[in-house]
C-alpha cells in the first residue's frame, strides 16, 4: 500500500524520464508487478500522447495588432474629460452603515460587560500545592500534587 502511494507520486517523473538510478529502477519494478499502478501509468501515458498531439496540431496564433491601442487610450481619456460630472448624492448610505456599525459595536460591548460579573473568581479552597522531590535515580524526578482541604495527594514519578 505504501509502495503504491510512493510509486504513484513518481509515475509522472518516471514517464518523463526525470527519475534516475534506484528510484527509476524501483518504480519500473513496481509497475511491472502492480496492475493498479500500471493502469494509472497507462492512463497518464495516454493523456501525455493526447496533449502532445493537440499541441503539435494547434495553429500558431497570429501576433496581436497593437496599432489601435494607444489611439484608443487617448480617445478614452478625451471622452472622460468631456463627460458630464454626475452629481453625488448625500452620504446617507454611508451614514447608515456607520450608524449600524456603531450600534453593533455598542451591543457587543454591552453583552460582554453584562456577562462579566457572572464569572466567578477561582476558589482558594480548590488550590493545588505542587512540589517536587529528589530521587536516588539520576534521571528521575518526583512531582507531588496535593489539595490540603481534601486530604488528597497524587505522586508522579518520571523516569527519563
Amino acid at each position: 500500500m505504501l509502495i503504491c502511494f510512493r510509486t504513484r507520486r513518481r509515475i509522472g517523473a518516471y514517464l518523463d524520464g526525470a527519475l534516475e538510478g534506484v528510484a527509476a529502477a524501483s518504480t519500473a519494478r513496481h509497475l511491472a508487478e502492480c496492475a493498479t499502478c500500471r493502469r494509472e501509468a497507462e492512463g497518464l501515458r495516454r493523456i501525455k500522447v493526447l496533449l502532445q498531439r493537440a499541441l503539435s496540431s494547434a495553429a500558431v496564433p497570429a501576433p496581436p495588432d497593437w496599432s489601435g491601442f494607444w489611439p484608443g487610450i487617448l480617445r478614452g481619456i478625451e471622452a472622460a474629460r468631456h463627460a458630464p460630472v454626475a452629481k453625488s448624492r448625500p452620504g446617507w448610505r454611508r451614514a447608515r452603515w456607520a450608524l449600524g456599525g456603531a450600534l453593533a459595536a455598542a451591543l457587543l460591548v454591552g453583552a460582554t460587560l453584562w456577562q462579566w460579573p457572572k464569572a466567578a473568581p477561582p476558589f482558594v479552597e480548590d488550590a493545588v500545592v505542587i512540589s517536587s522531590a529528589a530521587t536516588d535515580h539520576p534521571d528521575g524526578s518526583v512531582m507531588i500534587y496535593n489539595t490540603p482541604e481534601r486530604d488528597m495527594t497524587v505522586v508522579w514519578v518520571f523516569d527519563e
